[in-house]
């Protein structure tokens, strides 16, 4: 028995005698000794939550490292072990209580099943001898000294069958055996559940049982695994009550009372501690949830944990060593996905009709459908980035020019390069809406250009610059080149509108948008009530976005309203169609911004419907300037609260019977709100091609090399 653990145990089992000694009931004696070593284990339990408590308190800097070098795992690796340095944290000091319970837990055990050594005091060779005596006693087995205990007080054992021992100290140690009381709550201590069952099954159940309270009480109140994931917590719990299960079950029962006493012992020091040393005092849990919805963006964002297929990740690998391949780069496009390209396209299609310039194209998207465009137009160089490896790619990014219709630039994971510091950063509209109130505080900050819509986004930029005294923008008088695609569109299909006779049934699209309060969650019911009749068919549009997030609750709805789908009824789900958008009579929302793209369309109206505002800056009344999505709603159609919905089959009426006076006052407002009405690509090429030659006039003043021409 001279070994390691045996050298552990001897304290433990110091303990442990002084205890049964002062109390004279083993069960007891096993409560007092767990009780004990929690108390003597206070100082490192203190320096552990010490630990802890920094370690929650460098969360938000670490999750803020991981959205800055997201994908780009030595960068984080770097910050993170910078961090723990300047603040002296041991990352291996976690492992500490895991350590100290699995070596109390053998201590424990060995004690039990020997107290022969570590509570009677006996030398192995006593202890040893004392065995042999003792008729039906397997020495091989673990639980030996248990069955000398037990052979004694059931009289099978004489104190002539071992000579060579003191007779004095034998019967001194025999009558203490035999006086010696395994017994606590009507269970024997040294029995083994699984070998005597009945009413010891009691003992698993209660192990388990306390496992799993500690488990639920550290998840909520531990101050480091309140933290993590739920499923590092419900794992960690199920394989707590297992091991309890199976301590309970195929040990001795003193080892079951142990364990159960030891968790709940646990609780109890948890709580104290959080009472002596309060983490709210110390961590800020404000940044804390700032950081982690930054993180759980951005994981959104490059689509989850969802595993790539292998040839998607060689693609990826290619078309990264291709870009940096390709040096002397002028201008650069960044889309998030395939349908940001009709944003770019007026712009795009001027830029290569009037000059030979190469277009290079960044997409997260490898379904983008750049890649065709590129195959039948040479000077368009597609690449598909995933956002992991966006990120190293715009800080190493070296090129003259680069545009995104992605605002917080240099707020977030999208950062300005590092390798070269006067890249122009040009921001290019996907709406035609304001940018103070539906755009995060200072999303546009580090763009050095704006490419305006109207003059609405000039005052609001113009305001935002006078307010947080910052340096003025190039502001480019853009418009919006996708309202003439739309008007396209939309033009063919209002021909064959105004063919249809006057009794036809009308056509009414209910498009939300998929924030709080939208339409689907808070007045579905009301409107379809509402717009019943035989003059209208419904076509209900969800946002593909609410699509993907509340499939579940989505499909609830559709399933409520199974059986009036049909002559009078749609749901329109497959979002790869836009024809209802086109083709219907009025449009109904919330604050979604497809209504003024079927407004310019359409040319017909839209009503608004007053839910819960769209606001991602709380504090756009500073610039005292009225967002255009609210101006708009009063002047392209009609606005009306939950509370009046039981006028909008009226309102409906009305607004598709005045059809005819609308396109005029649709084109009046749309010629006052954007800037370069149906030539917005060419005022866009305009700016570009002029800058990026005066930028290379100023590296190369000679006439003879400033042709405008490069890659």
């Amino acid at each position: 028995m001279d070994t390691i653990i045996y050298y552990i145990c001897v304290p433990f089992g110091y303990l442990m005698k002084a205890c049964w000694t002062l109390v004279s009931d083993y069960g007891v004696a096993i409560l007092l000794f767990t009780l004990a070593t929690k108390l003597l284990l206070m100082p490192i339990s203190i320096w552990i939550q010490n630990n802890s408590i920094v370690m929650v308190r460098l969360q938000p800097e670490i999750n803020f490292l991981k959205v800055k070098f997201y994908g780009d795992k030595d960068a984080i690796l770097d910050g993170q072990a910078a961090l723990f340095k300047q603040e002296k944290y041991h990352p291996m000091l976690s492992l500490v209580p895991l350590v100290l319970q699995i070596l109390l837990l053998l201590a424990v055990v060995e004690i039990i099943y020997n107290p022969l050594t570590y509570l009677f005091g006996l030398s192995n060779e006593t202890a040893a001898a004392l065995g042999a005596a003792v008729p039906g006693v397997d020495m091989s087995s673990s639980s030996w000294q248990l069955a000398v205990v037990q052979g004694i007080q059931q009289n099978t054992f004489t104190v002539a069958a071992i000579p060579g021992l003191e007779a004095g100290l034998l019967e001194r140690v025999v009558e203490e055996i035999a006086t010696f009381d395994l017994s606590f709550l009507g269970f024997n201590l040294g029995t083994v559940p699984s070998q005597a069952l009945g009413i010891y099954f009691l003992v698993p159940v209660a192990a388990a049982f306390s496992a799993w309270l500690m488990a639920f009480t550290q998840n909520l109140s531990n101050v480091i695994q309140h933290e993590q994931g739920k499923l590092s917590q419900y794992g960690l719990m199920g394989l707590s009550v297992l091991l309890s299960l199976y301590l309970g079950f195929f040990v001795p029962a003193g080892i079951g009372l142990y364990w159960t006493a030891s968790n709940l012992f646990s609780i109890g020091v948890m709580y104290l501690l959080n009472l002596l040393i309060n983490p709210k005092k110390f961590v800020d849990y404000a940044a804390l949830e700032e950081s982690r919805k930054q993180l759980s963006e951005i994981e959104v964002l490059d689509g989850g944990k969802k595993e790539r297929p292998k040839e998607e990740i060689e693609r990826e690998k290619e078309d990264y060593k291709r870009f940096f391949g390709t040096v002397n780069k002028k201008i650069v496009f960044y889309s998030e996905k395939s349908g940001f390209y009709k944003y770019y396209q007026g712009l795009i299609e001027a830029l290569l009709k009037r000059s030979n310039l190469v277009i290079h194209y960044v997409t997260n998207d490898p379904d983008d459908a750049i890649f065709k465009l590129a195959e039948k137009e040479p000077r368009i160089r597609p690449y598909y980035i995933g956002l992991k490896k966006l990120i190293p790619l715009m800080l190493k990014l070296e090129c003259d020019m680069m545009v995104m219709t992605t605002p917080d630039l240099n707020k977030y994971y999208l950062k300005r390069s590092l390798m070269k510091k006067d890249i122009e950063y040009v921001y290019l509209p996907h709406d035609m809406m304001s940018v103070h109130m539906g755009f995060r505080e200072g999303a546009l900050d580090a763009f050095d250009t704006i490419f305006c819509t109207g003059p609405h986004v000039a005052r609001e930029v113009r305001a935002t610059e006078a307010l947080h005294e910052l340096p003025a923008k190039t502001l480019v008088q853009f418009g919006f080149p996708y309202a003439d695609i739309l008007e396209q569109a939309g033009s063919k299909e209002r021909e064959e509108r105004a063919k249809e006779s006057p009794g036809a049934v009308r056509e009414i699209l209910i498009a939300p948008s998929w924030q709080e309060d939208n339409l689907l969650d808070s007045c579905l019911d009301e409107l379809i009530e509402g717009l019943w009749s035989e003059r209208y068919h419904i076509t209900v549009r969800p946002h593909p976005e609410y699509a993907k997030r509340y499939a579940a609750k989505l499909q609830k709805i559709v399933d409520k309203y199974a059986d009036k789908v049909g002559d009078r009824l749609t749901f329109e789900l497959d979002f790869s169609l836009n024809r209802s958008t086109y083709a219907s009579d009025l449009l109904i929302t919330d604050w979604s911004g497809i209504a003024y793209e079927y407004c310019v369309a359409t040319k017909r109206p839209a009503i608004f419907i007053n839910t819960k505002i769209k606001c991602l800056n709380p504090n756009w009344e500073k610039l005292k300037l009225e967002p255009a999505e609210i101006a708009l709603r009063r002047k392209v159609g009609v606005a009306l609260e939950k509370s009046e919905l039981d006028s909008v089959g009226v309102v409906a009426d009305e607004l598709i019977n005045e059809a005819d006076a609308w396109p005029d006052r649709i084109e009046e407002v749309m010629d006052g709100l954007l800037y370069c009405r149906k030539n917005g690509g060419e005022a866009g090429a305009s700016y570009i091609l002029c800058d990026l030659l005066q930028k290379q006039k100023s590296r190369c003043p000679s006439p003879a090399r400033a042709s405008g021409a490069g890659q």
